[in-house]
């Protein structure tokens, strides 16, 4: 693999990866509660990506897009070269570091170094930061980026799926006197809300998720203090979202499938920040995948271009263009295809349809871009027209013949 010029090639790159951060409870896409400086700074150095829309709620599908090993199911050509791997024969030395043990099989490759710092899961939070799950794991990567010796730094975070462990201090700073006490202990909830459901508990939730999120900033910065001088390209990028409630669930749905593709689980926060400097603190407002940004990557090291994905969401165009020109070819939709329901979200809608059961019509809804921010007022029966064009897109999709929804 020989390395090409391109307009965002950067000395190094730093690729921080985060399962389960939803964009909304970043201050950066709009949260007004929660403290993410170190974020908010890496926002105003970069380009913000606005719209970035999850095509899957499978973490380690969309971990595969975004490094470029993902083919099509069945496919029988030879096994994709990622990311990694080329930049291992470009002679820029990558290394994943990861607390998902099952993360290096599915994105590294010959000639990658790989450090796991497995997540674990404790009883109660932790008495100080450095003992948490994240601590480690980003202490291990700050002494992997301080050594040198590497052109590629990948490091995957997924423990906000697995652990809510942040010492007490950080979950108290979203507690106000008057406020109940939020749940204890480490583990992350899986509630469904119903009636009964005490809507205290849902704000104790998100108030010990809101101290997670201020931990992981925390380290984040510690991270990024080891960058080296001179050139390097980061991206930060949110592989899944989280529920806290907006559409039934607080936390892990139960079972998985049960997990509908609504924003606070597939809009995920992304900034690219390039190296030479350009086009700090702009915002770009259209829809993208994580294949925009995998195709991104690839120009940041000045690789050949990715090939054409056999997976068909997994086309992609590069970001570079943005820092060159300011200009990037307009998505007009994007699908993401859940076990639970299928999302389609365009510039103007978001339509969600549950998957068919026991026979029923599938029930979808639909939703207002960008001003219902967190899909809350249906307005299905008020739009077919859309409803049909959309509902017609889902099929598609799902290689099925148009079919007509409940709404």
């Amino acid at each position: 693999m020989t390395a090409m010029p391109s307009s965002c090639q950067s000395a190094g790159l730093l690729v921080v990866t985060l399962d389960r951060l939803p964009a909304w409870m970043l201050s950066a896409w709009g949260a007004t509660w929660v403290s993410t400086p170190v974020i908010d700074g890496l926002a105003s150095r970069g380009v913000v990506c606005d719209r970035l829309i999850a095509t899957s709620l499978d973490p380690h599908i969309t971990l595969r897009r975004l490094a470029g090993t993902l083919a099509r199911e069945g496919d029988q050509g030879p096994p994709r070269q990622g990311l990694l791997a080329a930049a291992a024969a470009a002679g820029r030395a990558p290394v994943l570091v990861t607390d998902d043990p099952e993360l290096p099989a599915l994105v590294a490759g010959d000639g990658v170094a790989v450090v796991i710092e497995p997540a674990s899961v404790p009883r109660r939070s932790a008495r100080k930061p450095d003992a948490t799950s994240l601590a480690r794991l980003f202490a291990t990567a700050a002494a992997t980026l301080s050594r040198g010796g590497h052109g590629v730094v990948w490091v995957h975070a997924g423990s906000l799926a697995s652990c809510w462990d942040a010492p007490e201090e950080f979950r108290a700073r979203y507690i106000d006197a008057d406020d109940p006490p939020p749940p204890a202990g480490a583990a992350v909830p899986s509630l469904r809300i119903d009636a009964d459901t005490d809507p205290d508990l849902v704000v104790g939730c998100r108030q010990v998720f809101a101290g997670q999120l201020t931990l992981l900033d925390s380290l984040f910065g510690s991270l990024l203090a080891v960058v080296p001088a001179g050139g390097w390209s980061i991206v930060l990028v949110g592989i899944r979202g989280m529920p806290l409630g907006l559409h039934g669930w607080v936390g892990l749905p139960d079972p998985p499938e049960a997990e509908m593709p609504y924003g606070e689980s597939i809009h995920v926060p992304a900034v690219v920040v390039d190296g030479r400097g350009r086009m700090a603190g702009q915002r770009y407002p259209g829809l993208l995948t994580h294949a925009d940004l995998a195709a991104t990557l690839w120009e940041c090291l000045g690789l050949q271009p990715l090939p054409a994905a056999a997976d068909p969401a997994g086309d992609g165009h590069s970001l570079g263009d943005l820092f060159a020109t300011w200009s990037h070819p307009q998505r007009d939709s994007v699908v993401t295809l859940a076990p639970g329901g299928t999302a389609v979200v365009t510039p103007a809608w978001q339509f969600v349809e549950e998957a068919p059961r026991d026979g029923a019509p599938p029930r979808g809804r639909l939703y207002a871009k960008p001003d219902d921010y967190f899909e809350l007022s249906d307005v299905a029966d008020r739009c077919r027209g859309v409803v049909a064009e959309l509902e017609a897109v889902v099929a598609s999709s799902r290689g099925e013949a148009p079919r007509r929804c409940d709404v």
